[in-house]
């Protein structure tokens, strides 16, 4: 009981100081009013405990009411507060300039980007009717238009763009973003990558690329995941200092045969996640590394994989595609893993030793997807009393699940912080990000596997970085398929509603 509400009062702390930090510039409305709405779901839950004891569970329903409840109190609450008179926007926007990502503080002595008498030459770039140029701010490192947008943004940036690699050429790559008073403002920022470029394109995308490097890795995560694979499928390993006896066992081919299946299908998984970034980068000619994998000989076999793109991205369009690519891909790869491993999977009696992580005896109504899924594979076999003793191809497929879930989460760099980005533009993306942290927080007081990942969460910028012309809406194809992408989140990581599993028979 002590421990529970120590928790509760670190949550509250840290809640309030992820509050203060991320939203107070932006909105009028208290901070302690916006922590007080958040908290309250945490709160009800300490009530409930301290009335009935930790053993006895509270009712999910009056819980997911509440979280829903507080979730659109606070986006209105916040919404509210941003309504702030023209008049008395002074101090606001003074505020957001100073929080913009990419400007950077004015320093002695002044180094401009331009030369004075250029300064004619870029208000020329301006057309009047396009946007109307009202200040030009110098910063050591950029160049800040302000004034009023007078047409469309995607053809603002256009012919902005024309122009003004017209008069200076590829000296300065043009940044369109949205200030936090909702006026969108042009950055000239002095383009380095074009200083860089040499006239052997082929061995640049080599030393990019580098693909020596990208196999290195590719064999070492298949060694480690065969290593973990090996024992998923039961057959015990001596210690990684124990070499000679470790070499003993894995001379067995039959050994090694055992871990491939978990081994294969979790790198197809994250490979294919990764390729669905890379190829969708390689579209919108975005120079990016090939998918480099992270062994490691002990947890899962790996920390997964990634890519870097090393130019930046257009416009919110390629953001959106580039992102939301990785985690589909890796779905559609993911669920005929998944199914095929459910259905060779056993099923077992739940146990006091069931728990989310616990591959040997897994709940799969701790997750709508999983419980959904289990049925369709399993059938009859499944039934209240069940749990799963995974086979090692439905682990890997469990696991690209929760890659999938934990990619989507709109916070800050991950996939769906930039979904949410492209969506709904850099101001709303914070807020979002701001209240997908609390809730995964409070979804730990239920299910403490999350606890972990919301810390790290806690300590994850919420500012993503910009694309090129960040203002530029997407259109409703894409906006679809992003609240898709958050429907997929949510299935995946809450669990299966009672009256669901009682017409289910699970």
């Amino acid at each position: 009981m002590a421990f529970w509400f120590l928790f509760i009062l670190l949550l509250g702390l840290a809640t309030y100081l992820m509050v203060q930090h991320s939203v107070a510039h932006i909105t009028r409305t208290p901070v302690w009013l916006l922590w007080l709405v958040l908290m309250t779901p945490a709160f009800l839950l300490s009530g409930w405990t301290l009335v009935y004891g930790a053993k006895q569970p509270p009712p999910p329903a009056p819980i997911i009411w509440s979280i829903f409840v507080c979730t659109l109190l606070y986006w209105i609450l916040f919404q509210w507060g941003r309504r702030v008179p023209r008049d008395t926007q002074t101090e606001a926007q003074a505020q957001a300039s100073e929080s913009q990502p990419t400007i950077q503080p004015i320093t002695e002595p002044i180094v401009r980007p331009i030369e004075p008498t250029e300064e004619t030459q870029l208000r020329n770039c301006f057309p009047w009717s396009v946007y109307y140029v009202q200040n030009i701010e110098y910063r050591p490192q950029a160049v800040i238009c302000r004034g009023q947008l007078r047409t469309k943004a995607s053809n603002a940036y256009q012919q902005i763009k024309t122009n003004i690699e017209a008069q200076f050429g590829d000296r300065f790559l043009l940044i369109f973003q949205e200030g936090f008073n909702g006026k969108p403002f042009f950055v000239l920022v002095p383009n380095t990558q074009a200083a860089k470029q040499t006239n052997t394109p082929r061995r640049d995308q080599e030393r990019l690329t580098r693909p020596g490097l990208a196999l290195l890795l590719l064999v070492a995560t298949l060694l480690t995941t065969t290593l973990v694979g090996v024992e998923i499928a039961g057959v015990s390993l001596p210690p990684l200092w124990e070499i000679g006896s470790l070499f003993k066992v894995l001379s067995n081919p039959d050994v090694l045969f055992k871990g491939l299946p978990y081994s294969l299908g979790l790198m197809t998984i994250l490979g294919i996640h990764e390729l669905g970034h890379y190829l969708t980068a390689k579209f919108y000619n975005i120079r990016s590394t090939l998918p480099y994998f992270i062994p490691v000989p002990f947890f899962l076999g790996t920390f997964g994989a990634f890519i870097q793109m090393r130019s930046p991205i257009p416009n919110r369009k390629a953001l959106f595609d580039i992102s939301i690519a990785g985690p589909i891909a890796g779905f559609v790869v993911t669920l005929p893993l998944l199914i095929w491993g459910l259905a060779n999977s056993d099923v077992v009696a739940i146990t006091e030793k069931t728990r989310l992580l616990n591959p040997d005896g897994l709940n799969p109504k701790y997750s709508i997807l999983l419980a959904l899924l289990s049925k369709l594979a399993l059938g009859s076999q499944l039934t209240a009393k069940s749990a799963l003793d995974l086979h090692p191809v439905a682990v890997a497929g469990f696991l690209g699940l929760i890659v999938t879930a934990l990619n989507l989460m709109p916070v800050g760099q991950l996939d769906g912080g930039h979904i949410v980005h492209a969506m709904f533009g850099q101001r709303t993306a914070i807020v979002i990000g701001q209240i997908a942290r609390v809730l995964l927080l409070l979804l730990s007081l239920v299910r403490e596997e999350f606890l972990v990942w919301a810390i790290i969460l806690l300590f994850m910028p919420l500012i993503d970085e910009p694309a090129l012309n960040d203002v530029t809406e997407l259109d409703n194809k894409r906006d679809i398929w992003g609240l898709m992408a958050m429907a997929l989140l949510i299935i995946i990581v809450l669990p299966l509603p009672q009256a669901i599993a009682n017409f289910l028979q699970i």
